[in-house]
């Protein structure tokens, strides 16, 4: 249903974009329809969390292992929730210009078919909305 590859220039380092994506608690100061974030667990290399994601009169929680690979990649897998599947992954790619290029890559579908008829509808939005929040929030960390 949505599936997506999109690769955009930041004028921030890989570590600092990486730092940003993987701090998963921040997600609901910042991200659209992000309404919840709970770490269960966390390690050097993986953290499980709880994300409660919410559009109109829809709610959803959903678990997933966020892969970590230091300053460079994180990759999600979907462990259990609204889901037939989730794949999701960032690179960070340093470029010549003072920045990185950021490769994201995400291909949902949702069992309620309710909800992924309305996700349908809106993901192209949603999907442009998500990269928009994330860049500003690097704005606001970062500075311009």
């Amino acid at each position: 249903m949505g599936t997506r590859l999109h690769t955009h220039f930041l004028p921030y380092t890989p570590a600092q974009l990486y730092d940003l994506v993987a701090d998963i608690e921040k997600y609901p100061e910042f991200l659209p329809w992000c309404m919840g974030a709970r770490i269960i667990s966390q390690s050097e290399t993986d953290i499980i969390a709880d994300l409660m994601v919410g559009y109109k009169f829809f709610r959803e929680t959903f678990r997933s292992r966020v892969h970590l690979i230091p300053k460079t990649r994180i990759e999600v897998e979907y462990i259990k929730g609204p889901f037939n599947h989730l794949n999701n992954r960032w690179v960070f790619k340093e470029d010549q210009n003072n920045g990185t290029n950021i490769d994201f890559y995400i291909d949902f579908e949702f069992r309620n078919s309710l909800f992924q008829s309305a996700m349908k509808m809106a993901f192209e939005s949603a999907f442009n909305q998500m990269l928009y929040a994330f860049e500003k929030r690097a704005h606001q960390v970062y500075g311009n």
